[in-house]
């Protein structure tokens, strides 16, 4: 600011402001410099934001857009608060209030661990604990402008054959995967391989239970970054690699190399397993190759082929597999079927190591970052209809994650101190503003 004689006091300055109550006029005095914009205060103290609804309002679309529909936020926010917000208003406030969500796990990431989080109880446990870090991907309707540049040139070449509906092979052209990744921890629970295999009505021993479960998901970044940001929230639980460090996958070998990359780079011995539910799935599309549908003797094979790989013989079960297609001379279409899954076996068997999986109590299936996938992602932004643009969905994605991790308190205040600090304290010599105000 300029030396106090040269700057003006005006008073009886007001400005509107869309408030949980309704709205409201706030007077302020404005201080003004010859040939500068005018500041206020009364507006850092405050922490007024820039737009006319307040933050009380914006948590509250936030909250809302959250959960369910911006339709539905819009009309939640005019209920309890007498306003009347557009939907791309009530969009607008969610986006503006996700911006700060990568520096905030960023910074909590590199911050030295608080000994007063956790009990003494909490952390002896997780001493124990195996650390899983898991990632896959889940696909979002997007508008034209926001699909991916190889996505958008398969749209526009691919003419729609109806007019009233998308045909098959369409839909997948209007999509733009969403990557969700997962860190979480699970107390060793040993198991055999007919434990696994056992029906859930007969199951004696219980599958290990997650614990500490913490999501992250863009639609924006691709699935290097996510990937990342998972091992940044490892390591911030594990920062002198004392623990045993699982990574859970579907067999997507991009999946693969990225976490490969990242545990190399830095420095750790991170054990990959696929999941048993994508062989069990490769398996059944085997034996259609075999038997005729709904044949129970297609259940028995295929369970003694699961108990096969279980057992650590996913190379003999893939010889199997091809010897029974040659016995019955397949025809072409079920031996390539025959064959995939044989493939799969061999390609994947570096990562089929169940017998020490189960020995020590490890995870052998995916089901946390797919129930992420459908909690994140599928629940909210398949909504009949929906359409999303990129800001919109990216924004909704980070919420959804910050509210399921437990963390949407604590960033909302950090979000606070930044707008602070991007509207008011920047505007200051020295940041003139008390924090405590």
């Amino acid at each position: 600011m300029r030396r106090e004689s040269s700057i003006a006091r005006l008073s009886d300055h007001e400005r509107p402001l869309a408030s949980v109550f309704g709205e409201v006029t706030v007077g302020r005095l404005a201080y003004r410099a010859k040939g500068e914009a005018n500041l206020y205060v009364a507006d850092g103290l405050l922490n007024l934001p820039v737009e006319h609804a307040s933050h009380g309002v914006r948590r509250l679309a936030v909250m809302e857009s959250a959960a369910g529909s911006f339709e539905h936020a819009r009309d939640m926010v005019h209920e309890h608060t007498g306003l009347a917000l557009g939907k791309r208003g009530v969009e607008e406030l969610t986006v503006r209030a996700a911006v700060d969500f990568d520096e905030f796990y960023a910074e909590r990431a590199s911050a030295e661990p608080d000994p007063g989080e956790r009990s003494e109880e909490e952390r002896e446990r997780e001493k124990h604990a195996v650390l899983v870090l898991s990632a896959d991907g889940k696909g979002i309707v997007m508008r034209a402008e926001a699909l991916r540049e190889a996505t958008a040139r398969a749209a526009q070449r691919a003419s729609p054959k109806l007019t009233t509906r998308l045909s098959k092979g369409e839909k997948a052209n209007r999509k733009r995967i969403a990557e969700v990744g997962a860190v979480y921890d699970i107390m060793p629970a040993p198991r055999t391989p007919e434990d696994v295999l056992a029906p859930s009505s007969g199951k004696t021993l219980p599958a290990p239970k997650a614990s500490g479960k913490w999501l992250t998901a863009s639609v924006v970044d691709d699935a290097a970054s996510v990937i990342a940001d998972i091992f940044d929230e490892a390591e911030r639980r594990d920062p002198t690699h004392q623990r045993t460090w699982v990574a859970l996958v579907d067999g997507n070998n991009h999946q693969i190399d990225r976490i490969k990359a990242e545990a190399k780079k830095r420095k750790l011995k991170v054990t990959i397993i696929v999941d048993i539910v994508h062989v069990l799935e490769y398996l059944w599309t085997a034996a259609w190759s075999f038997f005729e549908e709904g044949d129970p003797a297609a259940e028995k094979w295929v369970r003694e082929k699961a108990l096969a790989v279980l057992e650590g013989q996913a190379g003999q079960t893939a010889a199997a597999i091809r010897r029974k297609a040659t016995y019955q001379n397949l025809p072409d279409a079920k031996r390539s079927k025959a064959d995939r899954t044989a493939d799969y076996l061999l390609n994947k068997r570096p990562y089929l190591d169940y017998p020490t999986a189960l020995r020590k109590g490890w995870p052998i299936a995916t089901g946390v970052i797919e129930g992420a996938c459908r909690h994140l992602v599928k629940d909210r932004m398949d909504i009949t209809g929906a359409r999303w643009g990129l800001q919109g969905a990216e924004a909704i994605l980070k919420l959804r994650a910050i509210i399921s991790n437990g963390d949407f308190d604590s960033y909302w205040a950090y979000h606070l101190a930044h707008e602070r600090h991007r509207n008011h304290d920047q505007r200051y010599v020295n940041s003139v503003i008390p924090r405590e105000a």
